[in-house]
């Protein structure tokens, strides 16, 4: 449904920004600070999607629509107020207004803070799917955690990652709206009670330990559209403030010692799980989000249906990677304890409602709690998710019988070593349908990871590659490119990506590739102030930016950039002719990651001998960017020529940095992992460079025998780089710092196969370097990099979920005629 001009005119935008400004942050215009005009603007902005929102919860009520709730651990939004002011359409009005006020519209959108909810991919992915829900006008719901400090602020001191707390509600959170009437109790620990009636065998948790979630709300505006979704995040509140006998007697620590540990459930998003106490913090965070919105998602439903067997009719659960698969067992509680529902008719819901989406191929990330700890925090659960588990093995061991090990690896009690409860084998149990996030991705699963579920269960793993919202990756974030795509081709595209594919032709258009060229030098200008402004660093804007921007982990493979830098940094000094390179690592490291730490501090201490170096002046600089986020990524996408996707084939699940890159123009440098082999199969392999392994070779090279030691010694350029590393040329206040780096390489397997990719990788490398000397040849393969980048978008993604494994339709909520304040 078309969005209708609703007071989005420069002169109600201005009185609503003034108006806001008296009566709701309390100044006037002279006495007001850029902060303050933010905060008007976003409250103006609010107003205007406030109404949208509640047209589209009515109507979902009087339509009694099936919705989608979309169960995430993260939701990295990023900014609110662009993406909302884009998407309903008062840009022009805002720039106008401020125009004439005098104020600079850039620094008041400057003010906002990230919305620190997420980690990296999997929290951004979250944030477009909940932007494509709402301009499909599909009933969606996201759940999550409002966490108090979020992901931490990352500091660079002495060239090592620092975390600091990340304050993001310190001015407080104008999109948000507390609901302290939607409160739900959450409970833990405990013991639990077996009675017997003439119904049969019943059970409850007693002697727990309760905490409440309270509910915020936050808007998410669809772009050309009068659907605004929700995104409901839960808060941990202690059941009472304080105990009076303990405040009474002067004891005000002991007082309040249980709220304060209570609430501590919401306050940091992925607490370090090396300890025990940081695992129990861990699985708590878990279930008290999914507790909370299980309730929350039972109590909409009943208060329009009957029958709980229509629940798969009328919701579809999302479970968002492993983190939230405790809501099989929770629901079946609820199902079985409080509803009293009879084993096999809960089952049958519970299947009915939920699926998985699989997020990774790392064997580490395929969470698992070990069964003292699941039975302390959950023991009800505990309990069900053992019965389930029985009933599960009786129809394998149906179909299979004697086949014990086919049973130890279905099992979802892992019996090896501690005992412990694999989560993502209770999703894909308690799930209709699971799916993994790019072609490869899924192939893998199905074949290599879980073989023995999709022999079981033919046809439950499906394909569902991942996309990006283009409202937020190139309409928002690149709007000098936006705008020339538009002067061409119309704005139709905002909405629709594959009319991207209008840009083919434009691509031989020598006036086309000059402007398209003159934007992407500009966006690299812009680049270049910032790091001069925020690092001291002056770099050549003429440079190849070479960028590799995501969490910093091995199997991403950062090392190995690092590996290709220091060989041009040797090649440089040799003499040898290199192409002017920038190369721009950034990405913020677990803080319990030791060795993914060690390698940023490597590239800082790399960074800090090749920048200093006369010999190489501007023809090679090395740049950390600290603290990414989605602020950081709308920086440095538009501007980045190569895009680093090296991950070690057959590791990777999806990637999303990878479309955002391509989509702003950039050429992708990878591996044939994850989307990068969707990603040649549309922009071409003329367009894109390929290098290394693929997933098949890697198992091969492994089954053989890989001997990383002999590749080292057999080649002069990479046995020159790591013995710089491991001697200390790069680090001269602590020669040994790096040698246990090196050590794992060439001594402990290499794991992710940098030296059986090296030598592939430098000369794909170098084939980038010749592209890049034909100015216009490369203009055209980046045109043709966004051109053919349509079936990326989140759109298509969401429209494959809503059809494939959800099963519900879009609803345009109705209409009003009166326009919002």
């Amino acid at each position: 449904m078309q969005r209708r001009n609703e007071n989005t005119d420069a002169e109600s935008v201005k009185k609503s920004i003034t108006d806001h400004l008296t009566y709701t942050v309390g100044k006037d215009d002279f006495t007001a600070t850029t902060r303050d005009w933010f905060y008007s603007t976003a409250h103006m902005t609010r107003d205007r999607l406030t109404r949208r929102w509640m047209e589209t919860m009515r109507s979902y009520y009087a339509e009694d629509v099936k919705r989608v709730y979309y169960l995430s651990m993260e939701f990295l939004m990023g900014r609110m107020l662009m993406n909302s002011v884009l998407n309903l359409g008062l840009d022009e009005s805002c720039r106008e207004v401020f125009e004439k006020l005098g104020i600079d519209f850039g620094d008041v959108r400057e003010m906002e803070h990230d919305a620190a909810l997420g980690n990296g991919g999997l929290g951004r992915l979250a944030a477009c799917f909940l932007d494509s829900m709402a301009t499909l006008d599909i009933p969606g719901t996201g759940y999550g955690i409002r966490y108090e400090y979020g992901m931490f602020s990352q500091k660079i001191e002495k060239g090592q990652q620092v975390e600091r707390p990340d304050n993001w509600l310190r001015y407080g959170n104008p999109w948000e709206f507390p609901r302290p009437e939607v409160l739900y109790p959450v409970r833990f620990h405990g013991r639990v009670v077996h009675y017997e009636d003439e119904t049969g065998r019943h059970h409850h948790w007693v002697d727990t330990d309760n905490v409440m979630a309270m509910a915020y709300d936050m808007p998410v505006p669809g772009y050309d559209t009068n659907t605004a979704n929700n995104l409901r995040l839960w808060s941990a509140k202690a059941t009472r403030e304080f105990e009076l006998e303990y405040f009474n007697e002067g004891n005000y620590i002991k007082a309040v010692e249980d709220k304060n540990e209570s609430e501590n459930l919401s306050k940091v998003l992925y607490p370090n799980d090396s300890t025990e106490m940081g695992r129990e913090l861990r699985l708590k965070q878990q279930y008290f989000f999914v507790c909370a919105s299980l309730n929350d998602i039972l109590h909409r439903f009943e208060k329009s249906h009957e029958s709980l067997d229509l629940l798969p009719e009328k919701v579809a659960i999302q479970l968002n990677d492993t983190h939230p698969s405790i809501a099989v067992a929770e629901l079946m509680r609820i199902l079985l304890d409080e509803k009293k529902l009879d084993w096999e008719r809960a089952w049958k819901i519970t299947r009915g409602t939920f699926s998985y989406t699989n997020h990774t191929l790392m064997p580490e990330a395929m969470e698992v709690w070990p069964i003292p700890l699941f039975d302390n925090v959950l023991p009800r659960h505990l309990q069900i998710i053992y019965e389930i588990n029985q009933r599960f093995l009786d129809e394998v061991m149906h179909t299979h019988p004697g086949d014990i090990e086919k049973l130890q690896r279905m099992s979802l009690i892992d019996e090896r070593g501690e005992k412990s409860v694999r989560m993502a084998h209770l999703a894909i149990v308690g799930s209709h349908k699971v799916n993994g996030v790019s072609a490869l991705h899924t192939e893998l699963l199905k074949n290599r990871i879980f073989p023995d579920f999709e022999e079981f269960c033919p046809g439950k793993f499906v394909n569902v590659t991942n996309g990006i919202t283009p409202r937020r990756w190139l309409n928002q974030t690149n709007p000098a490119l936006s705008g020339l795509i538009t002067s061409r081709i119309g704005k139709d595209w905002v909405k629709n990506l594959s009319i991207l594919e209008k840009l083919i032709p434009l691509a031989e258009d020598a006036s086309f590739r000059e402007e398209f060229f003159r934007i992407r030098q500009e966006n690299k200008h812009h680049l270049v102030s910032l790091m001069k402004l925020r690092l001291g660093l002056e770099v050549n804007a003429d440079a190849i930016f070479d960028v590799q921007v995501k969490r910093i982990h091995e199997y991403k493979r950062q090392l190995l950039n690092l590996l290709h830098v220091i060989t041009l940094y040797n090649r440089i000094r040799s003499g040898l002719d290199v192409h002017p390179r920038v190369v721009i690592f950034s990405g913020k490291a677990a803080p319990g990651y030791a060795k993914a730490k060690l390698i940023i501090k490597l590239i800082n201490d790399v960074a800090d001998i090749v920048n200093r170096d006369p010999h190489v002046g501007d023809r090679l600089k090395v740049v950390f960017i600290p603290n990414y986020d989605v602020t950081t990524a709308q920086d440095i996408i538009p501007a980045s020529d190569l895009s680093e996707q090296i991950s070690t084939a057959g590791t990777e699940a999806s990637g999303t940095g990878n479309m955002k890159l391509a989509l702003n123009g950039a050429l992708t440098i990878g591996t044939l992992d994850g989307a990068n082999i969707e990603i040649l199969q549309a922009v071409g392999e003329k367009n894109i460079f390929i290098f290394g392994n693929t997933a098949e070779s890697v198992q091969r090279l492994k089954q053989q025998g890989y001997n990383p030691y002999e590749i080292y010694q057999s080649n002069p350029e990479l046995k020159a780089v790591l013995d710089m590393i491991s001697s200390g040329f790069f680090s001269a206040d602590d020669r040994g710092r790096y040698a246990g780096l090196v050590n794992s390489l060439l001594h402990e397997g290499d794991p992710f196969m940098l030296l059986a990719d090296y030598a592939s990788y430098l000369a794909c490398q170098k084939q980038v370097e010749e592209a890049y000397r034909d100015r216009e040849g490369w203009v055209r393969k980046s045109i043709l990099n966004v051109a053919n980048m349509g079936r990326f978008s989140s759109d298509r993604t969401i429209e494959e979920y809503a059809t494939r494994i959800w099963n519900v339709s879009p609803l345009s909520p109705i209409t009003r005629t009166d326009g919002a304040g």
